[in-house]
């Protein structure tokens, strides 16, 4: 198992990119950066690249709405120069709101166009012309909007510094993860609770991998969640800063049969809850809803408590299969923290 932890979208992620450094001496092997419609997610990737020396830097996620496939491709490419040899491209649906709301882009055929972009993406690195007819038309003609019908195939103008990188997705829908099992590197989860997991996605990660592409390793899989390691209920009520989060992501990140996460809380046995932690988000209520995440899934989705519990929900994550440990360290020292769980999961 690997150790991973995510930089977050909110205030100023630079002052927590200064601090991977010394996660990287600690043991840390992949740094996430995350997008949304904050900073983006390059801009900070290459800041990371610069710092460090041997973390993977990936990208958890780039939406595939706003970018072309063709501008995907420098991208990962360009930061693996970088970061000499150290990418990983994370992509992503986003959602409805962020995708028509703040790019305006229609949000249609997610499925389809994440083939075709991974597709054309690992073309593409091993320096093939792009051309493609489906959802993209590459080059362009004037059947498909083109104004000049000047397009021709080209080639990434530079030698990437490896003709393959890791491409991971993350997904909660069935046929989302049932794609992401038959062509993707790694699988991005979120709110991932380890022993109902397979509730949810057993099926569709069984059905991908009867498909999966020949050539590709086993599927990879990075889920965790807050981290600390104490006795008694002082570290205990620690949890409840993660309630902000869950409460967001299932009560707030999309509207009214459009959240996904909201799904996943229902798939999970929640039901009654994320309708209500749902109806009070949406009305102003937060703390309410906060409120109403249930300790349960708390508890199994973060790590937190003694070290012996810890080790006890390190095994849980492993066992669902989890490949990367993805954690947040909530302590006086980070860095501690992350060195002491990198020698629990060695």
């Amino acid at each position: 198992m690997k150790l991973a932890t995510q930089l977050m979208y909110d205030g100023n992620p630079r002052a927590t990119a200064d601090t991977v450094a010394g996660w990287e001496k600690a043991g840390l092997d992949v740094v996430w950066v995350a997008e949304a419609y904050g900073f983006d997610s390059p801009t900070l990737m290459g800041y990371l690249a610069a710092k460090t020396e041997t973390v993977q830097i990936g990208s958890a996620i780039l939406n595939i709405y706003s970018r072309t496939p063709g501008a995907l491709l420098q991208t990962a490419a360009g930061l693996d120069n970088v970061s000499g040899g150290r990418a990983i491209l994370g992509l992503g649906a986003s959602g409805p709101q962020v995708i028509e709301g703040f790019h305006g882009v229609p949000y249609s055929k997610p499925l389809g166009r994440t083939g075709e972009i991974i597709d054309l993406v690992r073309r593409g690195l091993k320096r093939e012309p792009l051309t493609h007819d489906g959802i993209f038309h590459l080059p362009l003609d004037k059947e498909h909007g083109a104004v000049t019908g000047l397009g021709k195939p080209l080639k990434i103008l530079t030698h990437p510094q490896r003709d393959t990188i890791p491409i991971w997705i993350a997904a909660l829908g069935a046929k989302s993860v049932e794609q992401t099992a038959e062509i993707a590197d790694g699988w991005i989860p979120h709110l991932f609770h380890p022993e109902k997991a397979h509730l949810v996605w057993g099926d569709a990660l069984e059905a991908g991998k009867a498909k999966r592409l020949p050539g590709l390793d086993p599927l990879q899989i990075t889920a965790g969640g807050m981290v600390a390691i104490g006795e008694g209920p002082d570290t205990k009520a620690l949890l409840d800063f993660a309630r902000p989060l869950f409460a967001l992501y299932v009560g707030g990140m999309g509207a009214k049969g459009k959240n996904f996460y909201n799904d996943v809380a229902k798939s999970y046995g929640y039901e009654k809850e994320a309708e209500e932690i749902q109806d009070l988000y949406l009305s102003g209520k937060k703390k309410e809803a906060e409120a109403l995440i249930p300790t349960d899934w708390l508890e199994a989705a973060n790590l937190v408590g003694p070290a012996s519990y810890v080790k006890e929900r390190i095994a849980a994550f492993e066992e669902a299969g989890v490949t990367h440990l993805n954690i947040t360290p909530v302590s006086d020292d980070p860095t501690a923290t992350m060195a002491q769980v990198k020698e629990m999961i060695s």
